[in-house]
């Protein structure tokens, strides 16, 4: 039983028992009812608002969760893009990417980093083949909208 109930049934057992509440006890007893009715609803509409707060606050919790996701997720790690190539991201602007490739020579798979791509030339660490970069962008169709270049298998070439 509520708070609100408890004080109608009070209210009933005074109506039933004929007290008079325009005189003495009866009056002070019906002044009590009241207040305690006031503070029952009362009661009620914070519980209501607390609800409502909560169900708000679970709706923003969740945004929040998604939005951490997607700002802070580290599984990207390792994941392989478009260009066919695993680079591994690490959160940090600044750190560099790496590219994972394969010798045209020997076949072995060795990892690149943005700073070996800058020089042009590579040495295969199998090998020992020296591998020319080519950097060149291939270009991009109208209908292609993504602003990153490409590296292919293919821009490692042996040099003669």
């Amino acid at each position: 039983m509520t708070p609100a109930e408890k004080v109608a049934y009070i209210k009933g057992l005074m109506e039933g028992m004929g007290m008079d509440t325009e005189k003495g006890e009866g009056k002070i007893l019906a002044a009590i009812a009241d207040v305690l009715e006031d503070l029952a609803l009362g009661q009620d509409d914070l519980i209501d608002a607390i609800d409502e707060l909560n169900d708000g606050l679970d709706a923003v919790s969740e945004d929040l969760e998604m939005v951490e996701d997607i700002v802070y997720d580290d599984d990207d790690d390792d994941e392989e893009c478009c260009c066919h190539h695993h680079h591994h991201h690490h959160g940090d602007e600044d750190e560099e990417f790496e590219y994972e490739v394969e010798c045209p020579a020997c076949g072995a798979e060795f990892v690149l980093e943005e700073s070996d791509l800058e020089q042009g030339v590579v040495q295969c660490p199998e090998c020992g083949e020296s591998l020319e970069l080519d950097l060149t962008q291939e270009d991009a169709d109208d209908d292609d909208d993504d602003d990153y270049e490409e590296y292919d298998d293919e821009d490692l070439e042996p040099e003669e």
